[in-house]
């Protein structure tokens, strides 16, 4: 066999038998074998060097049967650690975890102003900050990922940020030049959308998330892998338009679906109603517990335009899976079966559809386990996380 033949396939078997291990928790190196279909002789020698490179580590399990206990192998999950980060408008939100996607640390810094200049400065000080802070693992900071409110393209360059009004930047060059470290930069309702897939639904092939926070972000994957288009801009749903006479965007066009069925439109037009600038999530809260007219009324409104804007994706993309990630839509009880019920159609159908559980950390979460999957160099990585560990949302 050819050295670089051989060199392949033993990544090849590497990265199988370290995503099996990571899915299973913990495993013998026999089961090992039996799931992977490997010979129990490849086991051994990729043991052996995932051992020496401290990625796994050994344990003896519980075992009350005659013989020798069973040695089970683990991912070394303090090995290294990963960095995500969610630039939005208002703040930037930093998670450090573990590589199994535990949160050890979280922080955010609130933004003055959308500089370009003063923004990668901040992100430059804060990540040799969290380098130095775990540089006594193995491997230390494995790797840095950012979520963008904005497009990105297929070679990680933003494309354009809206509300920073930033336009062609390479911020993965900026700070690879300042840092001993890899970036990655993706679009965040990609990278919620690959959340949901990691730490949630592990057994979907085919996801649509739906971020409804401060516009409309769509992410979505077919056959487990995410679909990002020609340019990397596939997903823009926010701007599909609904009333082609109606509310007119920044975008340049008319009626797109964000203006009617976001978070931050619903707070705008309630504000107006009922005359209160600010309102908070805890004010629409006590508002619909108390039945006040003027939110059930704006609910109806927002539900029924959301429920118009996720037909139109079903009979385009056929998902198995949809998550909508929207507070709003927890605080409000019926709103889901009130979707639901005008979500079926003779055309075209979806399997599930659910709220999201992580709320305003599922881009932060995306971001670091897409720096734990590529540091790892496995082809799929599925991970569990409990809610209590998250930090909490909004």
């Amino acid at each position: 066999m050819e050295i670089g033949v051989a060199a392949y396939l033993k990544k090849v078997n590497k990265s199988l038998i370290l995503s099996k291990i990571i899915k299973q928790g913990i495993i013998s190196r026999s089961d090992l074998a039996n799931i992977t279909k490997l010979t129990k002789a490849t086991i051994s020698a990729q043991v052996a060097d995932l051992l020496e490179e401290e990625l796994i580590i050994e344990s003896h399990q519980e075992y009350n049967n005659v013989g020798r206990k069973p040695i089970m192998l683990s991912l070394n999950q303090y090995a290294g650690y990963a960095l995500g980060i969610d630039l939005d408008y208002r703040n930037i939100t930093f998670t450090v975890s573990d590589l199994k996607g535990t949160p050890v640390y979280s922080d955010y810094v609130e933004i003055k102003d959308s500089n370009y200049d003063e923004i990668l400065h901040i992100l430059i000080i804060k990540i040799r900050g969290y380098q130095e802070k775990f540089s006594h693992s193995r491997f230390g900071i494995v790797g840095v990922a950012i979520g963008i409110h904005g497009t990105v393209t297929n070679d990680e360059t933003i494309s354009f940020v809206p509300q920073h009004t930033w336009y062609n930047k390479d911020l993965k060059g900026d700070l690879e030049k300042n840092l001993n470290t890899v970036v990655y930069v993706e679009n965040n309702a990609n990278l919620c959308a690959f959340a949901e897939k990691v730490f949630n639904f592990h057994q979907s092939r085919n996801l649509i998330s739906i971020n409804m926070y401060s516009g409309i972000g769509l992410g979505f994957l077919i056959h487990g892998e995410l679909v990002k288009g020609y340019h990397g801009f596939a997903g823009e749903m926010g701007h599909m338009i609904i009333s082609p006479d109606g509310k007119p965007c920044n975008c340049g066009k008319s009626g797109c679906w964000e203006l009617y069925a976001s978070e931050v439109s619903f707070f705008k037009n309630l504000s107006k109603k009922i005359d209160k600038p600010n309102l908070t999530y805890e004010d629409i809260k006590n508002l619909v517990m108390v039945r006040n007219p003027a939110v059930i009324t704006e609910m109806d409104e927002f539900t029924k335009y959301v429920t118009i804007g996720l037909n139109n994706i079903i009979n385009i993309l056929n998902p198995e899976t949809l998550v909508l990630n929207s507070e709003l839509l927890k605080l409000f009880p019926e709103s889901m079966s009130i979707i639901e019920s005008n979500l079926k159609t003779s055309i075209s159908n979806y399997k599930e559809i659910f709220i999201s559980d992580f709320g305003t950390n599922a881009c932060v979460m995306g971001a670091y386990a897409l720096a734990i999957k590529n540091f790892l160099d496995i082809p799929e990585l599925s991970l569990t996380i409990k809610q209590d560990v998250l930090v909490p949302s909004i």
